[in-house]
C-alpha cells in the first residue's frame, strides 16, 4: 500500500527519493527552502565551481546524461542536471520550492509524522526523508576584526552576483577544496591575489578532458553502443575508485605510497621553485584530509601577481590583513574556509518519541543506523547521514543505496501489515561500535589528523568506514534484529 512521504530538501538526495519513491507507488511532496532544485549545486555559484568526481558516476544509474561538456561536470551543468530531473521524472507537481520545513513531529498515538512548514501549512505523513546534506552551511573562522574590514568581504558558498574583481587586490583565505578551484579564476582578473594558506594540502592531478560537440555528434549516431560504453566506463572508474583509491583511507602500504607519489610528483612537475614546493608540502599522511583532485591551482600561485602566505593570520583590520610580516592591503576579501560539518545543526525541528528531539538525541554526536535511521525517530529516512560520506568514490551510488533501503523497509512494513519501522537502540548502538572499530584502522584515526571529518572529540561522525560495495552489502537487507517493525 502506497505511504505518503515527505521529502525535505531537493538536492540531489530529495530528487533521487523522490523519483523512486513515487516509481514504488507513493505518494510524495518535496519541499525546499530555496527558489531551485539542485541543493549544494544551486547554491554554489563562485568561478570554476565544479564536481571532481567524474560526471559519469556522478550522476543516477538511472538517468545517465549525455551532455556533459567535460569528464569532470562544472557546477551550473550539475545544477542544470537537476533541473532536468525534474521534468525528465515529472516532479512538478510534487514539488514545493520557497517553502522549508520548520518541523517535524512523530505522533507515536497515530502513527504519522506532522510537518510544518515556513508558510504555515501542515500536511501529515506516513514517513520522511530529511536530505538536508553535509554541505550546506558556511563555515566562518574566528578571526578577531572580522567585521572591521572596510572592503567587499564574503563566502565563496554565497558568492555575489555580478561583482567584478578585475584589477582588485584579493585577499583568499583558505586553500582546500572550493579554494583551489576559484583561486586559478580570480587569479586571471584580479590586479593582485594573497592566498593566506593554513595548511597546506595533498593534490594529484585531473587530467580533466573536453567532451567536444563532435564527439557528441559521432556518439549519438549510435545511442545503443554510446550507452554500453557509458557502462563500462562508468563500472571501470567505480571499480577503481572503490578497490584502489579506496586504499590510501584504509591505509594500505600500497594505498599511501601510491597516492603520495602521485601527490608530490604533481607538486614537483607544477611548482618549479623549491621554495614553493616546501610551503606546498603536507607534513601529515596522504588522505588525512580530502585528497584535492586539481590541474590548475598550483601554476596559479606560480603567477607574478599572486602570493601564499602561510605564517598565519593575526587579525583583520579595515585596511586588509594582519600577518607577523605587517599588513597586507586588500580591496576584497573571500572566504574559502568550506562548512560547519561535525555540529550537524539541522534547519528543522524534528521531534520523535516521548517528546525528544534530535538535537537532543544527537547532543554528544550524530548516530544513525548505516547512516540512514535513527533510534526513537520511526519512519525517519536520513539520506547523506552521519559516516556516509566517502573520500574516494560518489555520493550518488550511496544516496542510491540509501533510498533502496528505505523502499525495501517500507515494503517490509506492507508484508508484516505494520505501520512503523524503527532502529532499536541495541541495533544502533551495536551498527556504532562496529563502524568506530573499522574507522580505527583508517588514516582519519591519525592522531596528527585533523580535518573536517573529525569532530573536537576525536570522534569520525562524516565518513563511511569502508568502500561503496560495502556499503551496498551492508543496505541490501532489512535487519530484523537491528529494525523493528510494528
Amino acid at each position: 500500500m502506497g505511504k505518503r512521504i515527505a521529502v525535505i530538501g531537493a538536492g540531489m538526495g530529495g530528487l533521487c527519493a523522490a523519483i523512486k519513491a513515487r516509481e514504488a507507488g507513493h505518494e510524495v511532496k518535496i519541499y525546499e527552502h530555496a527558489d531551485s532544485v539542485g541543493g549544494t549545486w544551486r547554491a554554489n555559484r563562485y568561478p570554476g565551481v565544479a564536481c571532481d568526481v567524474p560526471a559519469i558516476l556522478y550522476q543516477f544509474s538511472f538517468a545517465p546524461n549525455p551532455h556533459w561538456s567535460h569528464h569532470y561536470a562544472r557546477g551550473p551543468e550539475i545544477h542544470a542536471y537537476t533541473r532536468s530531473l525534474v521534468d525528465q521524472f515529472g516532479l512538478g507537481e510534487a514539488l514545493h520550492l520557497n517553502e522549508g520545513v520548520v518541523r517535524a513531529a512523530w505522533d507515536a498515538e497515530a502513527r504519522h509524522w506532522t510537518v510544518e512548514t515556513e508558510k504555515g501549512a501542515r500536511a501529515t505523513f506516513d514517513a520522511i526523508v530529511p536530505a538536508l546534506g553535509q554541505l550546506s552551511r558556511p563555515q566562518w573562522p574566528a578571526i578577531a576584526g572580522r567585521e572591521t574590514f572596510a572592503g567587499t568581504m564574503f563566502h565563496a558558498a554565497d558568492w555575489p552576483e555580478g561583482i567584478d574583481l578585475t584589477g582588485k587586490r584579493v585577499g583568499v583565505i583558505g586553500s582546500a577544496a572550493s579554494a583551489v578551484q576559484l583561486i586559478p579564476e580570480v587569479a586571471k582578473v584580479a590586479g593582485h591575489l594573497t592566498v593566506f594558506q593554513r595548511t597546506p594540502n595533498w593534490i594529484v592531478p585531473r587530467n580533466d578532458v573536453a567532451i567536444t560537440p563532435e564527439a557528441k555528434a559521432l556518439m549519438a549516431t549510435r545511442m545503443d553502443v554510446a550507452m554500453k560504453l557509458g557502462a563500462a566506463q562508468r563500472a571501470m572508474i567505480f571499480d577503481q575508485a572503490d578497490f584502489l583509491t579506496w586504499q590510501a583511507f584504509q591505509w594500505t602500504p600500497e594505498g599511501r605510497a601510491a597516492f603520495t607519489r602521485a601527490a608530490l610528483d604533481h607538486l614537483e612537475a607544477q611548482v618549479p621553485d623549491a621554495d614553493l614546493r616546501a610551503k606546498l608540502t603536507p607534513d601529515y599522511p596522504v588522505g588525512c584530509k580530502r585528497i584535492l583532485i586539481c590541474d590548475d591551482f598550483y601554476p596559479a600561485l606560480c603567477r607574478d601577481n599572486v602570493t601564499l602566505v602561510t605564517g598565519g593570520v593575526d587579525t583583520i583590520e579595515p585596511g586588509g590583513v594582519r600577518t607577523a610580516d605587517g599588513l597586507v592591503e586588500l580591496d576584497v576579501m573571500i572566504f574559502a574556509t568550506g562548512f560547519e560539518t561535525t555540529e550537524w545543526n539541522w534547519s528543522m525541528e524534528v521531534v520523535g518519541t516521548g517528546g525528544r528531539t534530535l538535537r537532543e538525541a544527537w547532543a554528544d554526536g550524530p548516530e544513525a543506523y548505516l547512516g540512514i535511521m535513527v533510534a526513537g525517530f520511526p519512519n525517519m529516512f536520513v539520506l547523506y547521514g552521519p559516516n556516509t560520506n566517502l573520500g574516494h568514490n560518489s555520493i550518488s551510488f550511496m544516496i542510491e543505496q540509501q533510498v533502496a533501503y528505505m523502499l525495501r523497509t517500507l515494503d517490509a512494513l506492507d508484508a508484516e501489515d505494520a505501520s512503523a519501522a524503527e532502529v532499536t537502540a541495541d541495533g544502533q548502538a551495536r551498527f556504532q561500535q562496529r563502524i568506530e572499530q573499522l574507522l580505527a584502522g583508517t588514516v582519519w584515526a591519525d592522531p596528527h589528523c585533523n580535518s573536517w571529518y573529525k569532530a573536537a572529540n576525536g570522534r569520525i561522525y562524516q565518513n563511511w568506514a569502508g568502500n561503496c560495495t560495502d556499503y551496498a552489502a551492508a543496505t541490501a537487507t532489512v535487519d530484523r534484529e537491528a529494525v523493528a517493525l510494528t
